[in-house]
C-alpha cells in the first residue's frame, strides 16, 4: 500500500464514525484505530482557546470609534476572500512547519509556492502527513502555530495565487 493511499484512509476515517479499520494485502497489514470519544474532548479544547485569541483583538478595537472598527473589518474580509486561497487542514493532528526540530521550515512568508509543494507536516496517530499546496502563488501568512494542535478544516496558510 502506498503512502498516499494510507493518507486517504486516515482522512476518510477522520471524517467518519469508523472506530477501527484493518487492511491486509499479502504480508502487509495496517490497523487504523480512532477513539470516538477522545477526539471530541481534544477538539473542544482548542476551540475554547481560539475564541479567546479572536476575542482579544476585539476589545482592543472597542476603544476606537465605532465607525472605524467595522470599516477595519470590512476591507480585510473582501481582500482575503477575493485574491487569496486558504490552505486548510485535511485532518485533526499536530501542525509542524519543519520536518524535524533541527531542520529549517518548509516555507516562509513571502516565498513563492508551487502546486504540490510541501508546506507543513501534520502528525496524526503517530503518522506524519505532508500537506501540499493546492495552488501556485506567494505565501502571505502562516495562520497556525508550530507544534500546536489543529482541527479538520482549520486554516493553516494563506496564499496569493500568481
Amino acid at each position: 500500500m502506498e503512502y498516499k493511499q494510507i493518507q486517504e484512509l486516515i482522512k476518510t476515517i477522520n471524517k467518519s464514525n469508523i472506530s477501527e479499520l484493518c487492511i491486509e494485502e499479502g504480508d502487509f497489514k495496517i490497523i487504523i484505530k480512532q477513539e470516538l470519544a477522545a477526539p471530541a474532548q481534544y477538539v473542544s479544547m482548542p476551540q475554547m482557546s481560539m475564541p479567546v485569541q479572536q476575542a482579544a483583538p476585539q476589545p482592543a478595537a472597542a476603544p476606537a470609534p465605532q465607525a472605524s472598527a467595522p470599516a477595519a473589518d470590512k476591507p480585510a474580509a473582501p481582500a482575503a476572500a477575493s485574491n487569496t486561497t486558504t490552505i486548510k487542514s485535511p485532518m485533526i493532528g499536530t501542525f509542524y512547519r519543519s520536518p524535524s526540530p533541527d531542520k529549517p521550515v518548509f516555507v516562509n512568508v513571502g516565498d513563492e509556492i508551487k502546486a504540490g509543494q510541501v508546506l507543513c507536516i501534520i502528525e496524526a496517530m503517530k503518522l506524519f502527513n505532508e500537506i501540499e499546496s493546492e495552488v501556485s502563488g506567494r505565501l502571505v501568512k502562516v495562520v497556525a502555530d508550530d507544534s500546536s494542535p489543529v482541527e479538520y478544516d482549520q486554516p493553516l496558510f494563506i496564499i496569493e495565487p500568481m
